[in-house]
């Protein structure tokens, strides 16, 4: 099974930069559910910006992801699919795989990882601005708690993809069309799934080879 990786901090915005590449052709979106969307408003009109499985304790899938390496390949497996029952490349994201980028990396080489990052302060601040706790999907209030250990958990996923950015090689491509290409998928044929990482205050990098 081919997987692409995603980790970013709450906030970071990463859930744009996976719309943005979950209508390629390539991707499996057996995961898509109406009870697994979110809309907001931050952006100044209400969008859909949630949508398909997350990841992460307290979450619907990937409770224990917090303590990942714990587990075997083929448990994380059984996991990642859970919510799929088609074929392709399936995204599994998870805030807390910042902490486990090389358990990723050397379980699945053949698999993409991707980076998204915000500054600590971007990131508690967007999050807040786009339901906080009211977030109706996915859940965080079972892990993050409250405000407090919210920006502690922000802080410290952002510190470990921030050293994992600057010590294993990569591609950090400009917009979503780039992404795709780093991955070896085919980019979304509409024109609404057009994302220029600059304009939206997003630093994505991509470790890893091309699926294609």
């Amino acid at each position: 099974m081919k997987y692409i990786f995603v980790t970013g901090a709450p906030g970071s915005k990463w859930s744009s930069v996976i719309k943005n590449i979950y209508y390629s052709r390539d991707i499996d979106r057996t995961d898509f559910s109406h009870e697994r969307t979110y809309y907001h408003d931050a952006n100044g009109e209400l969008d859909l910006m949630h949508l398909g499985s997350y990841f992460d304790p307290g979450m619907e899938f990937g409770d224990w992801f917090d303590h990942l390496d714990g587990r075997t390949k083929s448990q994380c497996e059984q996991e990642f699919d859970r919510p799929f029952s088609g074929t392709g490349v399936r995204i599994i994201r998870s805030h807390v795989f910042a902490h486990h980028i090389e358990y990723l990396r050397t379980h699945w080489p053949e698999c993409p990882v991707i980076l998204v990052h915000r500054h600590d302060d971007a990131c508690l601040g967007w999050w807040v601005r786009c339901g906080h706790f009211n977030i109706t999907y996915p859940d965080y209030s079972a892990y993050y708690k409250d405000l407090r250990v919210m920006a502690h958990r922000i802080d410290r996923q952002n510190g470990d993809i921030s050293m994992a950015w600057r010590n294993l090689e990569g591609v950090e491509p400009k917009g979503n069309y780039e992404l795709c290409n780093a991955l070896g998928i085919s980019s979304p044929l509409h024109t609404n799934y057009r994302q220029i990482y600059e304009y939206n205050d997003i630093n994505v990098k991509v470790l890893g080879g091309r699926l294609g």
